[in-house]
């Protein structure tokens, strides 16, 4: 038997596992509403399956094999069901499709077969309706024998009828509503009603309405006629339609409302007159009790209806195929959601699936031990309520085999080290479970206290030695056969650490090594790693501070310039092949103090805060002493204040800052220092302010003057916001004629003012006043600035200056002159003003300068040539300007020559040095030349010498121990003219030599002489 199962198990591996599997569909069929009057007389219901063999695909209907070959209607085209000259009688149901080879069967959902039609009405007549004006209708349309969903409108007098307060047509019943009969509704009434699916449309027979003549129908309230079921229940992402409407007199109003009190989903809509609730997207926080309130001036009725939301069953966890060995077990579970809760049963090859023997069934879990192959097949969980199913498929597939080493040899080399534990993993493939020998050369071995054999096969030694060296075999046999495989084990000296790192206590900056030197088995390779506070050490990222030292046996750990985050647990771990061991110590960092903590402010005072902290850690170094900084709004960052006791040791964690300025806001914070340094700060305490006390400071440079007639200008520096001590703050302004007793006070209630302005008529021109400046604040009032003495505003000069006149310098320049005022001025003259203006400008442009004191004559310079100007004087003092003189005009030289001298040419001769160069011509608008000036320096100094001539040459006698630097400029009444480029000329080392122009690096060089002669010769008169 075994034999013949090994045969068939064997055939089936023979196959690429990976091609072969059972059925699984690729689309399965859906429900159809088929047209009975359809042009095309076919219907297709799909269906697709995979597959290798491929699958052949039946079909059932409502439970029964349809046979293609018996009904020539029925064909199958690639998995898909066509049904020709479908009859509405005999093929309308519910159709399966089933997919089925080799591994098994599987069956599809579930898919509905019906037929769309719509018939004519059966009766032509109707009776007449007969009503009150005023009394509410309905119209009944009694729609003909029908499948399929159905819309409905009514045509009244042969035209549509429209809907809106008064009247509603039902699209659950199709009858016609008219909430209050007026005269002009009376006629014929025809009811027609359309087949959505097969857009055929029927007309209802007609049916008249008339009036009765036995008068009006009185008022009533709302009866509502239209309402929607007691339950609703609804699909997930549906569209909802309620519909509610109401016979009445007056013609009720339809309102809409959830009974829970919450507001309707804003996606809701009203149509025709709200006789319509419309609530798309339906989700489950849309489910609820609805009401529709029908209300009129007579009353009010409410309806109530309760929409539940349902959904389809959906997987949430799906079952898989699973390979499995023979007498292992099986366990599969599948789940889904859905509302309400689905219930689970399970199919074989398209079967139900019960419970029995060794296969337990229990909602949506199966479990099937001690597997054999007659277990093999296609199994199907199925979900369902009662609004659907779902199918979820897989493939069990039971494998048998013999022993395979094939893909899983044992490892060629197993190294271990001497006292260590060695494990040799045997794992063949194999179905059923075999059963394992173990040989070392060729002795089988037995388990005992160092060697056991697992029930998976696999080998453990402890407690190695170097007589377990040697290969091993692993032997696996089942009822289809045997087979072994062979490794080898090789036993190593351990690794032992010889110089481990000890624990160590060290100060911020210093440098250390951890040492870590180990012996062990040189044939293995060896590994070295340090980990801090449970962290590997990454040298690249942190070389900053960590460098890995030492030789081939040795990995110790040098930290360069350690820093308090050094602190902790450093590891040493070493690892070979063979083994691995780790050595621990601990390193202390002493450093300067952390900060302190909850600094508080106790008490504060106009001058003085009482302070209290908690020591913060002292980093192995014990405080040695606090210090206590201030920062208010006015200060320059944080700084040290004087506190009691002055000094404060490291036991002390409160103290009193003194001398502070009343009424500023504060913060403070505490630094800590030990004998290594000076910590970081606190965290700055809360701000507070101090009270308020009378000010101390007065202002500063005070003074004044100025002003207009009769005024007493009094100014000073305002006192910084820090000192003014308090709320309120403001100054007294005190002044009295000098030499006068009682003074004069002015109060300015305000921080800011820094200038006070007395204006009086008896105040004389430039008077002498005593004056002070005191402080106020809401305290009181405060000292008084020492006493200076201020003149009152001087008066304008009275009278104009005499005897102006002007005369032109150059292009550019002019000279003006005055006399004092002939007569005496009120007004003291501190200088006087220049005003001067182009001719061709407006006065109110004129330019002005000012000389100061006594003096009667400047120069005005920068002017444009060849110009008229016009120029007038005034005194000024303090108080303004007085009158103008009498206004002068004056006009300025023609311009300078523009042309430079050119064709410049030097030569030497018996120690001297000739220039020669051609004469400058002025042009029409220019001054005449007059000469020529010389410019010339060594060319190591910037101090110029110049010589003036008449002649268009020059003869120096120079020293020729340096290079000199010449240009040449002409000049006339308009001034200087335009300069030559300038001229390099060379030390001279030869008697003769010349030049033209810029000299040049070659050009030749003279003896120097150690005397300086300058003679002039004329070459050439102008």
């Amino acid at each position: 038997m075994w034999k013949a199962i090994f045969i068939v198990a064997s055939s089936l591996l023979v196959s690429d596992d990976r091609t072969l599997h059972g059925p699984a569909f690729i689309q399965e069929p859906s429900h159809v509403m088929f047209p009975l009057d359809s042009e095309e007389k076919k219907v297709k219901l799909s269906c697709e399956a995979k597959g290798t063999p491929k699958p052949l695909i039946r079909w059932k209907l409502n439970g029964t094999d349809v046979d293609t070959g018996m009904d020539f209607r029925y064909s199958v085209v690639e998995g898909s069901l066509l049904v020709n000259n479908p009859n509405k009688t005999r093929d309308a149901g519910t159709y399966q499709c089933i997919a089925t080879n080799s591994f098994g069967t599987v069956v599809s959902r579930e898919a509905k077969l019906q037929f769309a039609y719509l018939e004519n009405f059966r009766t032509r007549t109707r009776s007449t309706v007969s009503v009150r004006r005023g009394q509410g209708m309905v119209l009944l349309c009694g729609p003909p024998p029908h499948s399929g969903e159905l819309s409905y409108a009514w045509i009244f007098n042969e035209r549509p009828s429209y809907q809106d307060s008064r009247r509603f047509v039902s699209q659950e019943t199709g009858n016609l509503y008219i909430a209050k009969v007026e005269p002009s509704d009376v006629g014929n009434y025809t009811c027609v009603v359309t087949n959505t699916v097969t857009n055929r449309r029927v007309l209802g027979p007609p049916t008249p309405l008339v009036l009765r003549d036995d008068g009006a129908m009185g008022e009533y309230e709302p009866k509502i006629e239209v309402q929607f079921p007691e339950t609703v229940p609804t699909s997930r992402g549906a569209t909802v339609k309620l519909e509610c409407f109401a016979l009445g007199n007056p013609v009720p109003t339809i309102t809409w409302r959830r009974a829970d009190g919450k507001p309707l989903a804003r996606k809701s809509r009203r149509h025709k007159s709200s006789g319509v609730l419309e609530i798309p997207n339906f989700q489950q926080e849309d489910a609820g009790l609805y009401e529709c309130v029908a209300e009129n001036s007579r009353g009010k009725n409410v309806v109530r209806g309760q929409l539940t939301f349902y959904a389809q069953p959906n997987w949430i966890q799906k079952i898989n195929d699973i390979h499995v060995a023979m007498e292992e077990s099986v366990f599969w579970e599948c789940r889904a959601n859905g509302r309400p809760k689905p219930t689970y049963r399970w199919l074989k090859n398209g079967e139900a699936l019960l419970t029995r023997d060794r296969i337990q069934i229990e909602q949506g879990t199966l479990n099937i031990t001690v597997v054999n192959l007659s277990d093999a097949g296609m199994y199907q969980c199925v979900a369902e309520n009662e609004h659907g199913a779902a199918f979820s498929s897989a493939e069990l597939r039971v494998i048998a085999a013999g022993p395979d080493f094939s893909r899983t040899l044992l490892k060629r080399v197993t190294l271990v080290r001497v006292g260590g534990e060695a494990a040799i993993e045997c794992n063949p493939k194999a179905s059923p479970k075999p059963v394992y020998t173990w040989k070392k050369g060729r002795d089988v071995l037995r388990e005992s206290e160092r060697i056991t054999i697992s029930e998976d096969g696999d080998l453990r030694i402890v407690n190695v030695t170097k007589a377990d060296t040697g290969s091993y075999t692993c032997i696996a046999t089942n009822h289809f056969g045997t087979a072994s495989s062979t490794g080898n084990l090789v036993v190593k000296d351990p690794t032992r650490v010889t110089v481990p790192p000890s624990s160590m206590d060290v100060t911020v900056g210093e440098s250390i090594v951890l040492p870590c030197q180990v012996t062990h088995d040189h044939s293995l390779d060896i590994v070295f790693a340090w980990s801090f506070n449970g962290h590997l050490i990454d040298f690249d990222k942190d070389g900053d501070h960590f460098e890995r030292v030492g030789g081939d046996s040795a990995g110790d750990l040098m930290i360069r310039n350690i820093q308090l985050t050094h602190a902790g647990r450093y590891v040493c771990m070493v690892q070979t092949s063979v083994d691995r061991l780790s050595v621990t110590a601990d390193l202390v960092v002493r450093g300067p103090p952390g900060p302190p903590e909850a600094v508080t402010i106790d008490e504060i005072t106009d001058s003085t805060a009482q302070l209290s902290w908690r020591p913060g850690p002292d980093n192995h170094s014990p405080v040695t002493m606090y210090i206590i900084q201030a920062r208010t709004p006015f200060s320059v960052g944080w700084q040290a204040v004087s506190t009691v006791p002055e000094l404060i040791d490291g036991r002390t964690f409160t103290a009193t800052v003194v001398g502070l300025s009343p009424w500023v806001e504060y913060e403070f914070r505490t630094v800590a220092a030990n004998v290594i340094g000076i910590g970081e700060p606190s965290r700055p305490s809360e701000k507070r302010r101090t009270e308020e006390a009378l000010p101390e400071v007065t202002p500063a440079n005070v003074s004044g003057g100025g002003g207009s007639k009769s005024e007493l200008v009094i100014t000073w520096e305002t006192v910084p916001e820090e000192l003014q001590n308090g709320r309120g703050f403001g100054y007294v302004v005190a002044f009295r004629p000098y030499g006068k007793m009682i003074w004069m006070l002015t109060v300015l209630a305000s921080a800011d003012a820094c200038r006070y302005v007395f204006r009086n008529e008896s105040v004389r021109p430039f008077s002498p006043f005593e004056v002070k400046v005191g402080v106020f604040n809401n305290k009181g009032e405060g000292p008084f600035s020492p006493t200076t003495v201020v003149y009152s505003a001087d008066e304008e000069p009275s009278k104009p200056p005499a005897s102006i006149f002007a005369r032109s310098l150059s292009a550019t320049d002019i000279e003006v002159f005055w006399a004092s005022p002939l007569e005496k001025s009120r007004g003291r003259i501190q200088g006087y003003e220049v005003k001067y203006w182009r001719h061709e400008d407006k006065e109110e442009n004129a330019r002005k300068i000012r000389t100061v004191g006594n003096q009667t004559s400047t120069t005005i310079t920068n002017l444009q040539g060849s110009a008229l100007y016009h120029l007038a004087v005034k005194a000024y003092n303090s108080a303004g300007t007085g009158p103008s003189s009498a206004t002068v005009n004056v006009t300025t030289r023609k311009p300078p020559p523009s042309q430079p001298p050119g064709n410049i040419i030097w030569n030497s001769s018996d120690s001297k040095i000739i220039l020669n160069w051609d004469q400058v011509k002025a042009l029409e608008n220019e001054s005449e030349v007059k000469g020529y000036k010389v410019l010339y320096r060594w060319s190591r100094q910037s101090s110029t010498s110049v010589i003036e001539t008449n002649k268009t040459s020059v003869e120096l006698s120079l020293p020729f121990d340096e290079d000199y630097i010449v240009e040449i400029r002409p000049f006339s009444e308009g001034g200087d003219g335009s300069s030559s480029e300038q001229i390099r000329i060379p030390k001279i080392s030869n008697a003769y030599a010349r030049g033209s122009g810029a000299s040049t690096p070659s050009a030749c060089t003279l003896s120097a002489i150690s005397t300086i002669m300058l003679s002039l010769t004329a070459r050439s008169s102008l």
